[in-house]
């Protein structure tokens, strides 16, 4: 037992010392600087700069930010192969009882995910909202109802709307069943080269 709680020891020792290069390698792959890590992540950039070095022991406070910021799970972190796995593993995140599903890994840009809707008419009493931004969104299955500005539009599975997302905008589903899209997010000045097909009729 001795001899396995080495080898063990040897191998998270191991680990834990290929955590600083996966972590250089990884905001590489992203193009990311240490600078917009930091902001990011909330962590120092001479914080960083030493966990990617190896001078900083990397512990699960310092780890758990670096993975929500590089959208991997934590265990990738610490024992990914040397090659990488370019499958996204998705987690999803509940808001307001809609359920999405991150699709892409790098932080900043452009960002998909698919959105799973339950029927929710009133949206849960929430209003339309406006931010930075431009949004193209997919219907999957069922239908959306999308607010925007003084539109009221419904959308059904096929369908694809292209919006600026500072315009008031809500997405709801009016039932009867569960609806799910694609959607694709960037941010100011990240407009997408994404085009509708031609408008149908409004139906409200």
């Amino acid at each position: 037992m001795a001899t396995i709680l080495a080898v063990m020891a040897n191998e998270d020792s191991a680990a834990l010392a290929a955590v600083g290069p996966r972590l250089r390698a990884l905001r590489h792959q992203r193009g990311t600087t240490l600078t917009q890590l930091a902001e990011l992540t909330g962590i120092s950039v001479s914080t960083l700069s030493r966990l990617e070095s190896g001078t900083r022991r990397p512990t699960l406070e310092l780890l758990l930010p670096l993975a929500r910021a590089y959208q991997v799970a934590l265990d990738e972190l610490v024992d990914a192969p040397a090659t990488g796995d370019p499958r996204v593993r998705p987690k999803p995140i509940v808001m307001h009882g809609v359920t999405y599903l991150p699709l892409t890994r790098r932080p900043g840009g452009l960002q998909a995910f698919k959105q799973i809707f339950p029927p929710d008419p009133s949206a849960g009493g929430r209003t339309p909202q406006a931010h930075e931004g431009y949004e193209w969104l997919y219907v999957l299955s069922g239908r959306l109802r999308l607010l925007l500005g003084d539109r009221d539009i419904v959308l059904t599975p096929g369908e694809v709307a292209e919006f600026d997302t500072r315009v008031p905008h809500l997405v709801l589903n009016p039932g009867p069943g569960t609806a799910e899209a694609l959607s694709l997010f960037g941010p100011q000045g990240e407009r997408l080269h994404v085009r509708a097909r031609p408008a149908t009729p409004d139906r409200g």
